[in-house]
């Protein structure tokens, strides 16, 4: 999932290229995939200063969360937003929270026993798929994740699949626009470049929020194709 894989075999949706500064030389629809984070670096997911650099309070607000929704959380990690969305929602809720490492699901899990958080489920995803089942969602958030999706388009995909007729998939991403943000390139992203992936999909857009401090919080509706 990091550079040093071969060339991308013909007709791919992705490029291999040199790889820029902290890079993985992969790229799709123009934008160079970043690293993944590792479980090693799980401290930096529950850092006391990400309440007010990130404000999940305000966040969650946004999101509309109502008593028995179904949402997930990709990419959860140690669960940072699992039990905050779970608490939205509650115990007739369900939140899947998905990841790829097996040693965050582990961290997650106990922070969710900690906290006494039973309406968490921690699901091990791969690179192309989330291992949802079909039609479930109300919500699928993703914040700071997408950004290193080895493989975007097919996740995407997926989590797609999983939402309800309008389901709504959210993404948070540190606003690559703004220079003042600090945070490195990579892991950045424009409005222009989300929405630009997102739209490849059965997603339309909804909305665009700014409130947050440093990040923007774009939404989607899943759509249903007509036969």
């Amino acid at each position: 999932m990091t550079a040093g894989r071969g060339a991308e075999p013909p007709g791919s949706r992705y490029e291999q290229r040199e790889a820029g500064r902290d890079g993985t030389g992969r790229f799709f629809m123009g934008r160079e995939i970043a690293p993944v984070m590792g479980h090693l670096g799980a401290p930096w997911l529950e850092r006391a200063e990400r309440i007010d650099e990130e404000r999940p309070d305000l966040l969650h607000s946004l999101l509309s969360l109502k008593p028995g929704m179904v949402v997930a959380d990709i990419g959860a990690g140690t669960g940072y937003h699992s039990w905050r969305m779970a608490e939205k929602i509650g115990p007739g809720g369900r939140v899947y929270a998905v990841d790829i490492q097996s040693e965050m699901l582990s961290l997650l899990a106990t922070n969710m026993a900690r906290r006494g958080v039973t309406n968490v489920v921690g699901v091990l995803g791969t690179i192309t798929d989330p291992k949802l089942p079909d039609n479930i969602l109300d919500l699928a958030l993703m914040v700071d994740v997408y950004h290193e999706f080895d493989h975007p388009f097919e996740m995407l995909a997926a989590i797609v699949k999983a939402l309800k007729p309008d389901g709504r998939v959210a993404f948070v991403e540190f606003r690559g626009e703004q220079v003042s943000v600090p945070i490195k390139p990579l892991h950045k992203m424009t409005e222009a470049q989300v929405r630009k992936e997102a739209e490849a999909h059965t997603l339309e857009w909804v909305e665009t929020r700014r409130e947050l401090p440093w990040q923007h919080l774009i939404v989607f509706r899943k759509t249903v194709q007509k036969r």
